[in-house]
C-alpha cells in the first residue's frame, strides 16, 4: 500500500496518509481533515510547504476580496474543489491579506490559479473560469 505525503492546511504538519484511504485521513497533530470537498484558505508558509511536499496536485486562486472577477469565481471554484476530492486540494490565498505571496509567485493579476505538483509548478492560468474549465484544467 502507498502512501501520500499531504501538508495539514490548519497547523502545516507534514503527514503521510494511505493513498487507498485519502477520504477518511487526519492531521497526526491537529486532527484536519487532510482532503476534504471545500476550498481552503491559506497564508503564503502554508501554500510553500504544502507545494513543496505534497504528492496530491495543489492548485492555489490568488484572489483579493475587491476584486469582482474573483467573487464571480468563487462559487465555480468551491464547486471544482468538491468535483477534484482525491484528485487534487484546491485552496485560496488573499493577496490583499498576504501581499508577499503575489511578489513570491509572480502574480501580475487576479484571479490567478498557480498548479503545483511533486513540489514544481506545472499551470498557470489568470482570468476568472467555470466549473468545468477549472476541472478541465486540472493537472492528473
Amino acid at each position: 500500500m502507498s502512501a501520500l505525503k499531504l501538508t495539514c492546511l490548519h497547523c502545516g504538519q507534514v503527514n503521510r496518509a494511505p493513498a487507498d484511504r485519502l477520504e477518511a485521513a487526519k492531521c497526526a497533530t491537529c486532527g484536519a481533515k487532510l482532503v476534504s470537498d471545500k476550498v481552503t484558505e491559506v497564508d503564503l508558509a502554508t501554500l510553500q510547504k504544502a507545494a513543496r511536499n505534497d504528492d496530491l496536485p495543489l492548485v492555489a486562486d490568488f484572489w483579493a476580496p475587491w476584486c469582482g472577477p474573483c467573487k464571480m469565481m468563487a462559487p465555480q471554484f468551491a464547486q471544482a474543489a468538491g468535483q477534484a476530492k482525491g484528485k487534487a486540494r484546491l485552496v485560496k490565498l488573499n493577496t490583499e491579506n498576504d501581499p508577499a505571496a503575489g511578489q513570491a509567485y509572480g502574480i501580475r493579476g487576479i484571479p490567478t490559479l498557480v498548479a503545483f505538483k511533486s513540489g514544481k509548478e506545472v499551470k498557470r492560468q489568470s482570468g476568472a473560469m467555470q466549473t468545468a474549465q477549472i476541472m478541465a484544467w486540472l493537472p492528473h
